[in-house]
C-alpha cells in the first residue's frame, strides 16, 4: 500500500538510494549512511556515519548565518560566509561618523586589526548552530487527524508551538519544527542561538561583488564573495546580546582550510541550509509558476528597482541606506528571469505534466488508488481557488514587506494585539520568544530608510494595485491610501510628514505600549496600520484555511509520488526547507550550448580582462598591482601556474546555500558556495543534469587576498594557514 511505502522507505531515505545520482539530491544528514556506497564511489574518504551525527565534525561546524549558511573556521568562533550574506552587516556599519568622518565599508572593505575593532552586526543578525534533529511526526499530527482546513492548521500549529516551547526551555536555543515531504513527516530542530555577531574582515565590494548583476548567475566568474565574522557569547559561555566585554564563542569543532590544489574531476561535497525547492510540487503549480508567478515577479521587481534607483540617484546617503535592499531586489529579479528562462528551456511544464500523468496511470493500478486520487483532486481544488486573489495578495504583501516604517507600524500594532493573548495562542512571530528579534529589527530601521524613497515605493505598488479589477480592491487599503493617484499622493505625504516612527526611541517606546495606548495614538502611520490590520488578518485567515487543507492533502500526492519513484528504482529526497542538507559531486566543466565549453576554474587573469575602470568591473588598484606582480606564493595553482579565483561543480544547490562550505574528499574546506550558473537557476523547480552547476570561491583566492592584497596575517594565523 502507498502509506506503507512511505513509512517503510521514504522517510528513512531508503527508496531507490542505489539509483541516486551523485550530482543530484539535497540529502538530510541522517540519510547519508544509506547512500554510503555511492559516496565512497564518488570519492569520499571519510565515514558517512560521521556526516549523520550533527554533534560531530564536520556537521557541527556548519551554521546558519542570517538567511543562509556559513562555517566555523577557527576555535575562536571565526565564521566564514559570503560577502553578500553579510552585506547587510557591512551596510549597517557604513555611513557612521567616525572621528568626524563617514566610513564606507561597502566601497573600502574592512579589516579589524584586533578583536576590539570587530564591529557589531545589526541587532537581529544571528548565527544558529544545529544541535538536534528529531522526528516528532506522531506528536505534531496527533490532534490534527480527522480535522480539515483551518482546524487542521490550528492543531498542527498548536502542537508545533508546544514542542518548540518545551525545546526552548533549554535557555540560549532557538527551536523550530520542519515539515518533510509536505506534511508527511515532521522534525524538531534545536539550534544554539548566537546573538552577538561581529564583522571581522570584508573585502571591498569591487572584489566581493566583482561583476555585480552583469555577472550574477553567470560563468566564468571572478568574484571574491566572502566575509569573515565572529560569534561572541557572555563571559559565562552562554549566548548573549552584544556587550563590549563578551568573549569569542568556542565552537565544538571548526573546519580546516585546505592548502591542496583543486582541479577538474576532484570530489566535492557541500553542507548548508538550502532555502526552498519545489521539485515535488504538482504539475499545475509548475504551470502557474511559468505562466504567471515568474513573469509577474520580473515585472514588479523591475519596477521597484527602477523606483529606488530613481529616488536615490546622485544622493550617496540614500544610496547607502538602500544598498542592501536594492542588492536583494536585483538578485531576486535576475533569479526570477533565469528561473523562467530555465524552466522554458527544459520544457518543464510539459515534462512535469507528462510525469504526473504517468504517475496517475500507475496509481490507478494500486489498491488504495481511489482514496489517494480523491485527496489529490481535493488538493488541486484548493490550489485552483487561490488563483482569484493572487495578484492582490502579492501586491498587498509587498507593501508590507518592502517598506520600513509602514512595516514597523504594522508590526507594532500586531505585537500589541497579540500580547493580550496567552503566549501559546499568539501568532507565530509575535510570541515572547520573538520579541528580541522584533526589537532588533526596529532598532535598525533608520539605517535602511528614507521617507522619499519609501513613499515612492508605495506609490508604485499602489498604482499597480489600483489597476486590478474593482472586485479585487481591499476596502482598508482604499480607506488609508485613497482610490486614485492624487488621493494616494496626498495620503502618503500626510502619513510620512506626521509620523514620528522614523526615530528609534519612538519605535521602541511604542513596542512597550499596550493595545489601548496604540489605539489612542495620534501618530498617522500607527493609525493607518490599525486601519489596515483587519485586511491583514483576513488574508492570513484565508491562507491558513488553504494551508491547513494542503497540509492534510499533499501527503497523499507524496505517497503516490514516492511509491511511483520506488517502482522506477529512483530516490525521493525531501524538497529543501532551510534545514541542514548535504550534496556531493565533482569539480565539473560544462557545455551549455553548441560550440560553448566552460572550464571549471577561473584565474586572476580574468579579473584584468574584465576590468573597465567602471563599476561593476572596477577592480581595485591594489588588486590589479598584485596580479601584475604575480607573487602568488603557496596559493598558486601548480598546473595553471597562476592564482585561481572561482571554481565550478555539479553540486545540487539553491538559494540559502550561499555561504555553504565546499569540502574535499577528506572533509577539508576548499571553497565557499555563492551562486549558480544562469542555465541552472530553475533547479529549485526542476533538476536538469545537463545544466546544473554551482559556483564557489576558491579558498586559495581568499588566502592570497589575506596574505598579499589586503593583508590580515593575524587571521591566517588563527586559521592555521601559511602566511604567504
Amino acid at each position: 500500500m502507498l502509506a506503507a511505502a512511505v513509512a517503510a522507505g521514504a522517510v528513512s531515505a531508503g527508496i531507490g538510494a542505489g539509483q541516486a545520482r551523485a550530482d543530484e539530491g539535497m540529502w538530510m544528514p541522517a540519510q547519508l549512511p544509506d547512500i554510503a556506497a555511492q559516496l565512497k564511489e564518488a570519492g569520499f574518504k571519510g565515514d558517512p556515519e560521521d556526516l549523520a551525527d550533527l554533534t560531530r565534525a564536520p556537521m557541527n561546524a556548519v551554521v546558519k548565518v542570517g538567511g543562509a549558511t556559513g562555517a566555523f573556521v577557527s576555535k575562536d568562533g571565526l565564521v566564514l560566509t559570503n560577502h553578500h550574506v553579510a552585506f547587510g552587516v557591512i551596510q549597517y556599519n557604513s555611513g557612521k561618523s567616525v572621528d568626524g568622518q563617514t566610513r564606507d565599508l561597502i566601497g573600502d572593505g574592512y579589516i579589524a586589526a584586533s578583536r576590539a575593532e570587530e564591529l557589531p552586526a545589526n541587532p537581529d543578525y544571528r548565527v544558529l548552530v544545529t544541535t538536534g534533529f528529531d522526528r516528532v511526526t506522531d506528536r505534531i499530527l496527533a490532534d490534527a487527524r480527522g480535522k480539515t482546513g483551518r482546524t487542521y492548521y490550528d492543531a498542527v500549529d498548536a502542537a508545533t508551538k508546544a514542542a518548540v516551547a518545551e525545546c526552548e526551555a533549554d535557555a540560549g536555543h532557538r527551536c523550530s519544527v520542519a515539515s518533510m515531504y509536505y506534511g508527511t513527516d515532521y522534525y524538531l530542530i534545536k539550534q544554539l542561538e548566537l546573538k552577538d555577531v561581529r564583522l571581522v574582515y570584508a573585502p571591498p565590494e569591487a572584489i566581493g561583488n566583482y561583476g555585480d548583476e552583469i555577472d550574477n548567475f553567470m560563468w566564468p566568474r571572478h568574484s571574491g564573495d566572502f566575509t569573515l565574522l565572529r560569534a561572541y557569547v557572555g563571559k559565562d559561555g552562554k549566548p548573549a546580546a552584544y556587550a563590549p566585554d563578551n568573549v569569542p564563542y568556542a565552537p565544538p569543532a571548526h573546519l580546516q582550510v585546505s592548502t591542496d590544489p583543486v582541479g577538474e574531476g576532484d570530489f566535492a561535497m557541500l553542507a548548508g541550509y538550502p532555502g526552498i525547492t519545489y521539485r515535488h510540487r504538482m504539475a499545475s503549480e509548475f504551470k502557474d509558476q511559468v505562466e504567471w508567478q515568474l513573469p509577474s515577479r520580473v515585472e514588479i521587481y523591475g519596477a521597484m528597482i527602477k523606483t529606488i534607483d530613481t529616488e536615490t540617484s546622485g544622493n550617496k546617503d540614500t544610496t547607502t541606506l538602500y544598498a542592501a535592499q536594492l542588492a536583494s531586489l536585483k538578485n531576486s529579479l535576475k533569479r526570477a528571469q533565469g528561473e523562467l528562462d530555465g524552466l522554458r528551456r527544459s520544457d518543464a511544464v510539459r515534462a512535469r505534466g507528462g510525469d504526473e500523468a504517468a504517475m496517475l496511470v500507475w496509481l490507478a493500478g494500486q489498491r488504495d488508488a481511489s482514496d489517494t486520487r480523491a485527496d489529490i483532486a481535493a488538493a488541486q481544488a484548493v490550489l485552483d481557488s487561490a488563483r482569484a486573489e493572487r495578484e492582490r495578495e502579492q501586491l498587498f504583501g509587498l507593501m508590507r514587506a518592502q517598506t520600513q516604517l509602514l512595516k514597523s507600524a504594522l508590526q507594532l500594532q500586531r505585537l500589541a494585539a497579540e500580547r493580550s493573548k496567552p503566549d501559546a495562542q499568539r501568532e507565530t512571530g509575535y510570541q515572547q520568544r520573538d520579541e528580541a528579534l522584533i526589537e532588533g529589527q526596529l532598532k535598525q530601521v533608520q539605517r535602511r530608510y528614507d521617507a522619499t524613497v519609501e513613499k515612492a515605493l508605495l506609490a508604485e505598488l499602489l498604482r499597480r494595485y489600483r489597476a486590478l479589477p474593482v472586485d479585487q480592491r481591499i476596502a482598508e487599503v482604499d480607506a488609508v491610501f485613497g482610490q486614485d493617484e492624487v488621493q494616494a499622493k496626498a495620503a502618503l505625504d500626510t502619513l510620512y510628514a506626521g509620523t514620528k516612527l522614523g526615530t528609534e526611541d519612538q519605535r521602541l517606546r511604542w513596542m512597550s505600549a499596550d493595545a489601548q495606548a496604540l489605539g489612542n495614538s495620534d501618530d498617522p502611520l500607527l493609525q493607518a496600520a490599525a486601519k489596515l490590520m483587519p485586511a491583514v488578518l483576513r488574508a492570513e485567515d484565508t491562507d491558513k484555511q488553504r494551508q491547513g487543507e494542503l497540509m492534510r492533502l499533499r501527503p497523499a500526492y507524496m505517497r503516490a509520488l514516492i511509491a511511483y519513484r520506488k517502482s522506477q528504482g529512483r530516490a525521493v529526497y525531501p524538497d529543501a526547507n532551510s534545514t541542514l542538507r548535504v550534496s556531493y559531486g565533482k569539480v565539473s566543466p560544462m557545455s551549455p550550448r553548441d560550440g560553448v565549453d566552460y572550464v571549471p576554474v577561473t584565474t586572476v587573469q580574468g579579473i584584468l580582462e574584465k576590468h573597465t575602470g567602471q563599476a561593476p568591473f572596477d577592480a581595485p588598484q591594489a588588486l590589479r598591482d598584485a596580479i601584475v606582480k604575480g607573487d602568488f606564493g603557496s596559493t598558486s595553482d601548480p598546473r595553471l601556474k597562476t592564482q585561481t579565483v572561482d571554481f565550478l561543480t555539479n553540486l545540487d544547490t539553491t538559494g540559502g546555500n550561499s555561504g555553504s562550505p565546499v569540502l574535499d574528499a577528506n572533509g577539508k574546506l576548499i571553497g565557499l558556495n555563492f551562486d549558480s550558473n544562469w542555465e541552472a537557476v530553475s533547479a529549485s523547480w526542476m533538476y536538469d543534469p545537463r545544466y546544473k552547476r554551482a559556483i564557489h570561491v576558491d579558498v586559495r583566492y581568499l588566502r592570497w587576498l589575506l596574505a598579499k592584497v589586503y593583508p590580515a596575517p593575524h587571521l591566517l594565523k588563527e586559521m592555521n594557514l601559511p602566511a604567504d
